[in-house]
C-alpha cells in the first residue's frame, strides 16, 4: 500500500500529539521540574518561558526549511533528534552541573521543535484537499490537545508518584532528590518521539511543495520582506498588532505561576499540593473545561457574529482569573474548591479564546499572504506569552501571591482597551475561512 494512500487517520493525530507532547514538555512541563528542583519562582518561570522565542519566531525561517528535501523528512528528522536531546536530558541530570548542559539543549531542542511544527503542518496542508483539511480539522486540533493533557497531566502526576513511591523522596520537599523521577520521565518522552517517527516514517505522505514554495534562499528572503511589507499596510494595523499581543495579557501572568502557587507550601503562600494532584487537576479536569469552553465559544461566536461578541469573550478571558485572587486570600484545603477554582478559569479562558483566534483569521490575516500573517498574529501571541512568563516570577516574588494575583487582574486592563478598539475592517460574511493551527 502506497504513502499516498494511506488513511489520514494513521498519521494526523499521532503527528500533531507528538508536536505538542514536545512544545508543552519544553514550554510548560519544564518549569514544574525547575521548581521541584528548588528553583525560586523568578527563575523558573524565566528559563522556561524562554523556550517560547522558537515557536515565536518560527515564521522567519519556515520559508527556508520549506525549499529543502521533502516535509516528511524534516518531521522525521526533528522527532528523532527530539527524542535523543530529551533522552540527552535524562543523562545529563546525572552530571553535578547538569544546569549548564540542560539549558542549552533544551534552547536547541525548541527550535527544533518549531521546525517539526512547519513541517507537519506543510505535509498536512500539501498532502490534503481543502475538504480534507476541514473534514479532519477537528481530529488535528483535539489531537494536539491530548499533548497538554499527557504532558501537564499525565507526566507530571508520574514524576511525583515515582518521587514519593518509588525513589522514597517527600514530596513537600524540593531540591535534588528529585532528579531520579524527571530522569525518568524525560526517558519516556525520548522513546515515545522516537517511537513517533518510525511510525510517522512508515505512514505519513512526503508532503507536496506548495505553489509558493521559493526555489532559493534569496528569493525566500524577498518573499519574506514582502510579506512584512504588506501586513504593516493593512488599515489599523497597530491597533490589531495591540490586539494580537494583548488579548492574552493576564493569561500570560497567570500561565506559570498558577501551577506555582498550587504547588508551593503554606509557609510561602501556596496550597501545598503535590505533583500527583497538580497533574490531576491542570492535565485532566483543567484541560477538559477548556476544551468544552473551547465548543461552547466556538457555537456561541458561529450564532451571534465575533463583533457582537468580542467584548464578552474577552470577559470571558480575563474576569474569572480572579478565582487564583480569591485562593491566595483564603487558601482553601478542599480539593473540590481547588479544582473548582481551576476548571471555572480554564472553561472560560476556552471559551473567550475562541474570538482571539477567529480575530486573527478573519481580520488580520486576510490578503496576499494569509498564512504568513496569521502566522505573525499567533507570533505577537507567542511572543506575550514569552514577554509576561519572564518576569512574572520575579514580580511574584516581589509582591507575594495575593499581591501578585490583584496584579493579574489590573493586567487585564490593557485586554480590555485593545479589544474595544480593535478594527473590524472587513465585513465577517466576506472574510475567507481558514483553519486555525492547533498549536496557538
Amino acid at each position: 500500500m502506497s504513502t499516498k494512500a494511506r488513511s489520514p487517520l494513521l498519521w494526523v493525530p499521532s503527528g500533531y500529539f507528538t508536536m505538542a507532547l514536545g512544545y508543552v514538555m519544553l514550554t510548560s512541563v519544564t518549569a514544574i521540574m525547575f521548581k521541584n528542583l528548588g528553583m525560586d519562582n523568578g527563575r523558573a518561570a524565566q528559563y522556561s518561558s524562554m523556550l517560547i522565542l522558537a515557536y515565536t519566531i518560527k515564521p522567519l525561517f519556515a520559508p527556508f526549511v520549506e525549499m529543502y528535501r521533502t516535509k516528511k523528512f524534516f518531521v522525521l528528522v526533528a522527532q528523532v533528534l527530539i527524542g535523543l536531546g530529551f533522552a540527552g536530558v535524562a543523562l545529563a541530570m546525572a552530571l553535578p552541573a547538569y544546569m549548564a548542559v540542560l539549558m542549552p539543549l533544551f534552547w536547541l531542542m525548541s527550535f527544533i521543535g518549531a521546525t517539526q511544527d512547519i513541517a507537519s503542518d506543510g505535509v498536512y496542508v500539501t498532502s490534503l484537499d481543502q475538504r480534507t483539511q476541514s473534514l479532519y480539522c477537528g481530529i488535528q486540533s483535539l489531537s494536539w490537545n491530548i499533548g497538554p493533557i499527557v504532558a501537564s497531566g499525565g507526566l507530571v502526576y508520574l514524576s511525583g508518584y515515582l518521587h514519593v513511591h518509588v525513589f522514597g523522596h517527600d514530596a513537600s520537599r524540593f531540591g535534588p532528590d528529585w532528579i531520579d523521577a524527571w530522569r525518568v520521565v524525560f526517558a519516556i518522552v525520548a522513546v515515545l518521539s522516537i517511537v513517533m517517527a518510525a511510525w510517522h516514517w512508515k505512514v505519513m505522505p512526503a508532503g507536496a511543495r506548495a505553489p509558493s514554495t521559493p526555489a532559493s534562499a534569496s528569493e525566500a528572503g524577498r518573499i519574506l520582506r514582502d510579506s512584512f511589507i504588506t501586513f504593516f499596510q493593512k488599515p489599523q494595523v497597530w491597533r490589531m498588532i495591540a490586539f494580537a499581543f494583548l488579548f492574552r495579557l493576564s493569561i500570560g501572568f497567570l500561565e506559570k505561576i498558577g501551577p506555582f502557587f498550587m504547588v508551593d507550601s503554606a509557609a510561602q503562600g501556596g496550597l501545598g499540593l503535590s505533583n500527583e494532584l497538580l497533574g490531576l487537576i491542570y492535565g485532566t479536569y483543567g484541560l477538559a473545561a477548556v476544551l468544552a469552553g473551547s465548543l461552547l465559544g466556538g457555537w456561541y461566536v458561529a450564532r451571534r457574529g465575533l463583533r457582537a461578541t468580542l467584548f464578552v469573550l474577552c470577559c470571558a478571558v480575563n474576569i474569572p482569573n480572579v478565582t487564583f485572587l480569591l485562593m491566595s486570600i483564603w487558601r482553601p484545603q478542599d480539593l473540590f474548591l481547588i479544582g473548582a477554582g481551576v476548571v471555572i478559569e480554564k472553561f472560560f479562558f476556552g471559551f473567550g479564546s475562541v474570538g482571539f483566534m477567529i480575530y486573527l483569521m478573519q481580520q488580520l490575516a486576510p490578503g496576499k499572504y494569509m498564512t504568513t500573517h496569521y502566522a505573525f498574529g499567533t507570533g505577537l501571541m507567542g511572543l506575550c506569552g514569552l514577554v509576561t512568563g519572564v518576569i512574572s516570577g520575579h514580580l511574584e516574588q516581589r509582591l507575594g501571591y495575593v499581591g501578585y494575583f490583584g496584579f493579574v487582574m489590573a493586567a487585564t486592563i490593557p485586554s480590555f482597551l485593545a479589544c474595544w478598539y480593535a478594527p473590524f475592517h472587513i465585513a465577517e460574511e466576506k472574510a475567507a475561512p481558514m483553519a486555525a493551527p492547533v498549536d496557538a
